[in-house]
């Protein structure tokens, strides 16, 4: 099949359905930016944990034979 004619095809879009999607993701964006600045705060606020002193040594015995 040859093609001799190259047309371009129109495409027309709903001027509020774009204006809808534009709020959508103005909101979106807002929302992220309120999630990650509560996560700030919460890690900001976060006490410091100091890390667990090693456990004490355990005596542990091996049952080698089926007697024991």
């Amino acid at each position: 099949m040859n093609i001799n004619r190259i047309d371009q095809m129109e495409l027309r879009l709903n001027a509020k359905a774009a204006h809808r999607t534009r709020q959508a993701g103005q909101k979106r964006r807002q929302r992220a930016q309120w999630w990650f600045g509560q996560m700030r705060r919460v890690v900001n606020a976060a006490m410091e944990w100091r890390p667990c002193p090693p456990p004490k040594p355990e005596q542990v015995y091996l049952g080698l034979s089926p007697n024991d």
